[in-house]
């Protein structure tokens, strides 16, 4: 059976970008993994699957690696290709920092200065996302990892806590109540966190070459709330989506504004008699013809 990540739909050639981007020899680091864009990946953001490939070095991710397929690689690094000298983005569900880092050294590849920014729920994830960047050279004046939860307007969110590492579908609770917060610190279960809305988080640039955004299901929610702060300051945004239901309405977010759609991959759905379940998120690459003509 075909790798469901060979049906994607895209303007340009991802896989060309791809390979291009590649590093020509990266080299391999005891107790990590290093990609094939010469980022090195501490296994304990995914113990279960990468404490095995720990000192190994992975080639070009086609159709797919254990993140990401060739939807999600090309449209990021499509960014990058549109950048200008400065490569600045914002990364949303953040985790350890994987976009950050990985766009982040493509862009530092090509000779551009770069500008990261993270925003992570989950404390173990965000310390995570300071010692990768560390690890993989950024100065601490190319790079900021929030703790908080992104959204379109200020207030309060409870986020729920994990164990250890390796839970990706944690969802926020927006603007928690005094009580809701109360009863979140009593159990134990929920850090609370302040909402940082993305006009805050952009406020000091002027442009933002990339938004990747990975929210858990509050997509349409985020992108009709921040749609005015994306038309004036986004280049390009990369989305994570959760349902068909969430892609059918970007679609109608995003080119009723104006964007150009440039790469598609559906969520992988299995098929129950209770309904559809997403099996595999689905991706979405979208270009402002404002800033990218």
């Amino acid at each position: 059976m075909q790798s469901p990540f060979w049906h994607y739909a895209s303007t340009f050639d991802a896989q060309e970008v791809m390979h291009r981007h590649a590093v020509a020899n990266p080299r391999p680091r005891e107790g990590l993994l290093v990609n094939f864009l010469d980022v090195a990946i501490d296994p304990e953001v995914l113990p279960s699957v990468l404490t095995p490939m720990a000192g190994l070095v992975e080639g070009v991710p086609i159709p797919a690696n254990w993140h990401a397929d060739i939807a999600e690689w090309g449209a990021a690094l499509r960014a990058v290709d549109l950048a200008g000298p400065r490569f600045t983005m914002i990364e949303l569900g953040c985790g350890w920092g994987c976009w950050v880092n990985n766009m982040g050294a493509a862009a530092r590849a090509t000779g551009r200065d770069v500008r990261l920014i993270g925003v992570e729920g989950d404390s173990k994830y965000a310390e995570l996302a300071h010692a990768a960047m560390a690890r993989n050279g950024f100065t601490d004046d190319q790079w900021t990892i929030i703790n908080g939860i992104a959204a379109g307007t200020s207030g309060t969110a409870l986020f729920p806590r994990q164990v250890g590492t390796g839970d990706w579908g944690l969802e926020p609770v927006f603007d928690a109540t005094e009580e809701q917060q109360r009863e979140a610190i009593e159990s134990g279960a929920f850090n609370v966190l302040p909402m940082v809305p993305l006009r805050d988080i952009t406020a000091d640039h002027e442009r933002i070459d990339l938004l990747h955004i990975d929210i858990q299901g509050g997509e349409t929610a985020f992108v009709s709330e921040c749609l005015d702060v994306m038309n004036e300051k986004v280049g390009y945004v990369v989305i994570g989506t959760h349902t068909r239901q969430i892609e059918g309405e970007l679609f109608d977010i995003l080119s009723g504004a104006g964007w150009i759609l440039e790469m598609e991959r559906p969520a992988v759905l299995m098929l129950t008699e209770a309904g559809p379940i997403t099996t595999v998120d689905g991706l979405q690459g979208w270009r402002n013809k404002r800033l990218n003509p």
